[in-house]
Order: C-alpha cells, then structure tokens, then sequence
C-alpha cells in the first residue's frame, strides 16, 4: 500500500491490550499489530501476559512476534507512554518493577486519572485461588490450554481453507458450557468491583481471564457508588482490546474491523519505524531481547529441575 493511499490512523487516548501471549503457538501476533497499525494511542496499557514466559521455548519466537515488540518500542521513541504491567506469565519480569526509561515503565498496577475519574489497572492473577496456592497446577492448566490452541489452530485452518466455513473456539465453548467457569468469572469481576469501591476507583480494568467485559456494577451496601469493571479479553481467541477516547470506554474486536483486517506485511513499516528509533530506545529493544531470552533460559532451567 502506498504511502499516498494509507488511511488516518484513528485517535485513541488509552488503549488496553492483554494476553497476547507472545512465545505460543496460539499468540495471533499477526492481528494484533495489523492492528496496532491502525491506530494512534497517546497512551499504550499493556495490561500483563504479554510475552509468555511459562511457555517459553528457545526455538520458537517466530518473526511476528518479535515484530510485535519492535512496533511497541516504536511506539515509545514517538512519544507515546507505553506502561507493561506484569501478569502471572510474565511474573518474572517483576524483580525489574520500578524499570523506565523514556516514555516506558514496568509496574505491577496502575492508577491513572482520566478526565477527573481514577482508574486502575492490573492483571487480576491476584484473586486466582489456583495461582496463589498452587501455581505448578496452574502451569500445567496452561500448558493444557496452549495444546488444545494448537489443536484448535489446525481445526481453523481446515475449517477456513478446505471447507469455506468459519472459526470456531474450542476453549470458550468449554468455559461458556462449564457452571463453575462461568461462577469463577462472575466472582473474579465482583472481587474487583468490591475492591474498587473500597478505594473509590471509577473504573477497574483487568485482564486474566481472557473475557471481554464492560459492565457497570452497582455496590449493594451503598447504591449510591458504582464502578465500570472492563476486560481487555485477549489476542489468542477474542482478538479484543479496550479503548477510552472522548471520555467513554469500548470494547475493539479484530472481528469487527475490516480495515485492520485487509492488511498485509507490506504494510507494516515496523523496521522502518524502529530505524527511525534514536541509539537509547534501539538499546532498549535489544536489552528487552536480552533480558527474554536470559529469563527464558532461566525458565526451561526450572521445567528441567
């Protein structure tokens, strides 16, 4: 596509990402900078589960991945203020919690205030009872789920190519037909909306569960106060994102988006982006590279213990 038919990249204040998983085989890094590409956030939450370090195989980090990431440090050395809040795949990029540079910070939460509302990010792997009692069990749930992905991705691909029929979703069709997923997701948006009338937050935003949500939730012992609890989905399944611009938040779905969807690797101008980059935020992204692959090590070093 040429330069003089791009279309305007559309304004957006926040954009909330999470889940994308990236080191998977289930990740759809493809997706996700399509349509990445197609907007200009002043603000970029990377709201936990980001690069997959659970899962992490030193042979496999495929180019669109790695593509993802350089477009993200892109993104920085323009100005935008890029926050990678950790999750319980990438918990071990915490013991670097408190990292910035630039435009660029690592947390664990955040609190922000948008046109004179606070709202708060995090993961959410905090309320899992799995993750915080027994964290093998939940890494073996998640190896579980990135085989019945890779079983799923072929289905698709068959589906799609040889019988001209649409996607269909394995995992979800599991969770929406099993009563205790359903009760453990309506328990998890209630923990945070409690928490978040405690603090007086206006808007929770969470991510986990791969469930995308927007909902306003009431506070029973105060009908007077409410929050907007939100969930940014993932890029494995739902392909969704959340979005605040002109004070109100969305829900993005991939599926509903045809310009992002009718792009192609030409355009992507990534490595032109990250060429443009200053020598600071080149070394960024190299000392980013860097550090996935020495956790990565650490990480196949603890599978093998």
């Amino acid at each position: 596509m040429s330069s003089a038919n791009k279309k305007p990249k559309r304004k957006v204040d926040v954009v909330v990402i999470s889940d994308v998983h990236l080191g998977t085989y289930g990740s759809r890094a493809k997706e996700l900078l399509n349509y990445l590409k197609t907007i200009e956030p002043k603000k970029l939450i990377l709201n936990g589960d980001i690069i997959d370090i659970w899962q992490f195989k030193k042979r496999y980090f495929p180019k669109p991945h790695m593509k993802v990431i350089k477009y993200i440090t892109s993104l920085v050395t323009k100005g935008v203020d890029v926050y990678y809040i950790t999750g319980n795949h990438d918990e071990m990029l915490r013991k670097f919690v408190g990292f910035e540079i630039g435009n660029f910070q690592l947390v664990n939460k955040l609190v922000l205030e948008l046109d004179g509302k606070k709202a708060w990010f995090f993961h959410g792997d905090v309320f899992d009872v799995t993750m915080q009692h027994s964290k093998w069990l939940a890494k073996l749930g998640g190896v579980g789920y990135d085989l019945l992905i890779m079983i799923n991705t072929f289905v698709n691909w068959f589906s799609e190519k040889i019988l001209g029929r649409g996607r269909i979703s394995f995992s979800k069709k599991i969770k929406n037909s099993v009563k205790s997923a359903v009760k453990h997701i309506n328990s998890f948006e209630d923990t945070a909306a409690e928490i978040a009338f405690q603090n007086e937050y206006d808007y929770v935003i969470c991510g986990h569960i791969h469930q995308p949500q927007q909902r306003n939730i009431l506070n029973t012992n105060n009908p007077e106060q409410s929050v907007e609890y939100l969930n940014s989905g993932d890029w494995i399944e739902n392909l969704t994102a959340l979005e605040y611009h002109q004070k109100k938040w969305k829900i993005y779905s991939y599926q509903n988006d045809a310009i992002a969807q009718k792009l192609g690797p030409t355009d992507h101008d990534t490595d032109n982006d990250l060429g443009k980059a200053d020598l600071k935020n080149k070394d960024l992204f190299n000392e980013l590279i860097k550090e996935i692959n020495v956790i990565g090590e650490k990480s196949i070093q603890n599978k093998s213990v």
